[in-house]
């Protein structure tokens, strides 16, 4: 045997036996029958990942410390743990920026002479810019992390307003009669921020999703980010508004927004806020849930299917290195001691290899499990025809508003307005994101912690004590939000609302505001409780994808219904000014124009009910596979 090989196989036999001694990691490639080893369950969510953290003990044991591990190191990984959860919410208390479109959106019309056509095609490829890369997103923050992600965002955003600033201080296009900038390169730079939302966002859950998804908190600590995001267009069209705003000739009062100084104040601040991302969102423990895994599957007998891990077991063989002299002990030359380094420098190097490659091979493998879950099919269904509806109620909130008052001739003002039930959907959005996430950990069913040790005598008492517990599933808590929203649905479908929009309208947006809302908390929890953390991004970009489509066919269908209507009124429909229109805009007016989409609509939710219900209780469901979900 080689020098090289001699010392590679020294430090290799030294790190194991250290390994053995401090109660770390075990091999990667092993028999799996050794029953003093802790076993770390397929668990929970019917994956070979990940199952081992859903426990009722302290985050920490769930954030994949080590026996061994001294408590100023896991202070040192709690602290890095909290400091990433405030990186996670700062990220998302500015990823919404594309919600504040309104604020300037019609200002496209007036100063750069766009039609409502080209204002409508920017949002929309903004919007689909946002939801369409969710999943590839995801794929990159798994595989990679989420840093990195952030760091991305940040490029985008800097480069998308700053773009989209000097498009817009440039004036007119050419094919307007001016000579600023082509429309494509505003197109261009809303793709951009549509999709340093994306990354931002994701990044951002991911990171809270795998250092709290294991513990007894996860429903709480991704319930913050993701409502913080519903909020961060909220303050950022207060700032706009209020601190970044045009003089008014007429008045010298507060006019518009001053779209060129909003646009640069957003570029700086998302362009650094992901940079602060790059350094604070961090995984704990990500190398423990990743060996944690491999012995799981060691134990299912799924790596010995893998040529990856049959190679794997083949390059770990270094071969022994006998003893030179007593003890052990070797005497050698400073030309030998650099041969020793390369060599240890050279396994590390392998190491680091072979752990990226474990990680891509078993979150490959993590997503292949996700896509051939029936079950996911169902909750993804389920969340396209819930999130559809929502979404395009929110987005025609300003017309739906002026079918239900008649058209105001005079300068008599409107009985409410659409910034008012914008602000109440956000709100009430927010309080039940929060609300469902933290009612999901209180009182949703706990699972066993590493069952294969548990005795016959421990079962029963951990029965026992779920029986004393108030339980409230979260697919239950999921169906009564999606109820919630069809009950806002269906007020609004029977015209009860026609012709009392002041006090009656607010209950249907806060109805569809929190129903929203909830669903797209409780999802993605799900999906962490069924499918666990560690391939989380991917899974959640797979479902998150499916609102742009819904957004879109029921965006489609209540214009049609509402065209319909307008053509039914005599084929112009009223004009005048509406709650959400302007003056010498053709209005529709009754219930003709709203009352068929919103029933539809109202279906389509309880439809998504059953499907949630088929994958909870249903053959082949969640509870039947024993997952407490």
């Amino acid at each position: 045997m080689s020098l090289i090989d001699k010392s590679a196989a020294k430090i290799k036999h030294d790190r194991e036996q250290d390994g053995d001694e401090a109660g770390v990691r075990s091999p990667l490639l092993g028999n799996g029958s050794d029953e003093s080893e802790p076993s770390f369950r397929r668990g929970e969510h019917g994956s070979f990942i990940g199952a081992f953290s859903d426990h009722d003990d302290d985050d920490d044991r769930g954030s994949g410390y080590g026996f061994g591990e001294d408590r100023s190191a896991r202070k040192r990984r709690e602290a890095v743990r909290y400091l990433s959860f405030a990186s996670a919410i700062l990220n998302c208390l500015c990823a919404g920026s594309i919600t504040a479109y309104s604020l300037y959106g019609h200002l496209f019309l007036s100063r750069l002479h766009y039609t409502q056509f080209q204002v409508n095609v920017v949002s929309i490829a903004a919007e689909l810019a946002m939801y369409l890369p969710v999943p590839l997103f995801g794929y990159l923050c798994d595989r990679y992390n989420p840093g990195s992600l952030s760091l991305l965002s940040g490029v985008f955003f800097g480069v998308g307003y700053l773009v989209a600033a000097g498009c817009y201080h440039a004036g007119p296009p050419p094919s307007a009669g001016g000579s600023g900038w082509p429309f494509p390169v505003m197109v261009a730079a809303f793709v951009a921020v549509g999709a340093g939302t994306s990354c931002m966002y994701l990044s951002a859950v991911t990171t809270c999703a795998k250092n709290f998804g294991r513990g007894k908190h996860r429903g709480f600590a991704l319930a913050m980010p993701i409502a913080a995001f519903g909020l961060s267009g909220m303050w950022q069209s207060q700032v706009g508004s209020r601190l970044l705003y045009e003089r008014d000739p007429g008045t010298g009062g507060r006019g518009d927004v001053d779209v060129f100084r909003y646009f640069l104040f957003l570029g700086i601040t998302l362009l650094a806020v992901g940079i602060v991302g790059t350094f604070g969102l961090r995984v704990v423990g990500e190398e423990e849930m990743i060996d944690e895994a491999v012995e799981e599957l060691e134990r299912s007998g799924i790596l010995e299917e893998s040529a990856f891990f049959q190679r794997a077991a083949v390059e770990r063989g270094y071969g022994t290195l006998a003893d030179d002299g007593e003890n052990g002990q070797q005497n050698i030359s400073s030309e030998e001691a650099e041969v020793l380094r390369t060599a240890a420098e050279d396994l590390k190097q392998r190491e680091e290899e072979e752990e990226q490659r474990k990680k891509t091979w078993l979150l490959n493998a993590e997503t292949r499990r996700f896509l051939s879950d029936q079950t996911m099919w169902w909750l993804a269904a389920g969340f396209f025809l819930v999130t559809g509806p929502g979404e395009a109620f929110i987005n025609n909130l300003g017309t739906i508003l002026g079918t239900l008052s008649p058209p105001q001739t005079s300068n008599t003002p409107p009985e409410t307005t659409a910034a008012t039930h914008v602000s109440i959907v956000a709100i009430t959005s927010t309080i039940a994101r929060i609300l469902t996430g933290t009612l999901s950990d209180l009182f949703a069913p706990r699972s066993e912690t590493h069952p294969h040790h548990k005795s016959h005598h421990h079962h029963h008492q951990h029965h026992d004590t779920q029986k004393q517990r108030f339980i409230l599933p979260r697919p239950l808590l999921l169906l009564i939000s999606a109820l919630a929203l069809a009950a806002g649905q269906i007020l609004l479908a029977s015209g009860a609302v026609q012709a009392h929009a002041s006090p009656r309208f607010g209950i249907v947006s806060a109805l569809i505001g929190a129903g929203y809302g909830a669903v797209f908390s409780l999802v993605p929890i799900i999906i962490s409780v069924v499918w666990g953390v560690e391939n989380f991004g991917t899974n959640w970009g797979v479902v998150a994808v499916v609102p742009a489509f819904g957004a879109l066919a029921w965006g489609i269908i209540y214009s049609a219904v509402y065209q319909a209507g307008t053509a039914a009124s005599g084929g112009s429909g009223e004009v005048g000014k509406g709650v959400g229109g302007g003056e010498g805009d053709t209005l529709c007016y009754g219930e003709r124009c709203y009352a068929a989409t919103f029933w539809a609509m109202a279906a389509s939710v309880l439809v998504a009910c059953g499907m949630w219900l088929w994958a909870w209780k249903g053959k082949g469901g969640w509870s039947r596979r024993g997952i407490a979900v």
